[in-house]
């Protein structure tokens, strides 16, 4: 749910899988076979996962993190993983790099840049569920395009601040 003020979205934990689903079904519409998927951990974890069991394609992760400021509000320094970590065998043949938004689009741009570098990568693409107004970067599959550029409030977001004494009080009733 957008706010009337453009400035916040709210995405319940239904809508977010309709919404994953969708960007499934938009990959699969465009006839792309790819031999691995790639998320960006950790917004692209909940998508590639699913993407991963509805293409029956093995998944590997690269840890990604430029939100720690300010409660994850406030991006600052990107910093990405040295190795990405799968089952079997190197990243390679046709990559689908996965994450949750292009919100400024940096990291992304980034990311494909590190791995357009690797000889062992031919094709890749990028999917994503919401590209923001201001991104700087379009990946060939999103789901949705959010002009005003929202505060995307999450469903899993819940857990930023829950820690275990608050989680033992939910279920000490």
């Amino acid at each position: 749910m957008l706010t009337d003020d453009g400035k916040h979205l709210y995405v319940s934990w239904d809508e977010y899988h309709r919404l994953i689903e969708k960007l499934a079904l938009k990959v699969a519409a465009s006839g792309w076979e790819f031999d691995q998927i790639l998320c960006l951990a950790r917004g692209g974890m909940r998508p590639g996962d699913v993407l991963s069991r509805v293409f029956d394609k093995p998944l590997a992760i690269m840890a990604t993190s430029s939100y720690r400021s300010d409660g994850g509000t406030i991006q600052g320094r990107l910093d990405m993983a040295k190795y990405i970590t799968l089952p079997k065998g190197e990243i390679g043949g046709r990559v689908l790099l996965v994450d949750d938004l292009a919100d400024s689009g940096i990291t992304l741009r980034a990311v494909v840049e590190r791995l357009r570098g690797m000889p062992s990568i031919r094709e890749l693409r990028a999917a994503v569920i919401w590209v923001k107004g201001v991104s700087s970067f379009t990946p060939e599959y999103f789901v949705e395009t959010l002009p005003t550029s929202p505060w995307i409030h999450q469903p899993f977001e819940e857990y930023d601040h829950l820690r275990p004494d608050a989680l033992a009080l939910k279920f000490s009733i």
